[in-house]
């Protein structure tokens, strides 16, 4: 266990302070400045996107999801502005079927993550779908 860890509950569940200048799984394109321009360009680019999106739907749902999604970006945003890096704290060992334990990530990331789980559900089991006949 790092020294920095904090057991909720055992080794399951940890509260870990790490800093992460890459994203998800700590993908990195090498040094932390270029991770760093890299990441907040793409980051804005998407926000406006995802912006844009949200303002042509009309489902309740898909707002809820973009929400979480643009709330998610915005805290991972600032932290990489404001410290060049994003805080990642939540430390949770998950059954080893896909890897020893599970990266380490924030309350951020689990908002665009339960958004994205929220529209595949919504796009694929809820949403109507019309098909043209020519």
């Amino acid at each position: 266990m790092p020294d920095n860890s904090i057991e909720v509950i055992g080794n399951l569940f940890r509260l870990t302070h790490v800093q992460n200048t890459g994203a998800a799984f700590s993908l990195s394109f090498g040094s932390p400045l270029t991770n760093r321009i890299v990441f907040i360009s793409i980051s804005f680019i998407f926000l406006i996107l995802l912006v844009y999106i949200m303002n042509k739907s009309n489902s309740k749902t898909e707002l809820l999801a973009y929400s979480l999604v643009i709330g998610g970006a915005v805290g991972n945003l600032l932290d990489r502005i404001i410290l060049g890096s994003v805080t990642d704290f939540l430390d949770v060992d998950f059954p080893d079927f896909i890897m020893h334990r599970w990266p380490i990530f924030n309350i951020a990331d689990s908002a665009i993550v339960i958004a994205i789980t929220i529209l595949l559900i919504y796009y694929v089991f809820f949403e109507k779908k019309t098909l043209e006949v020519k």
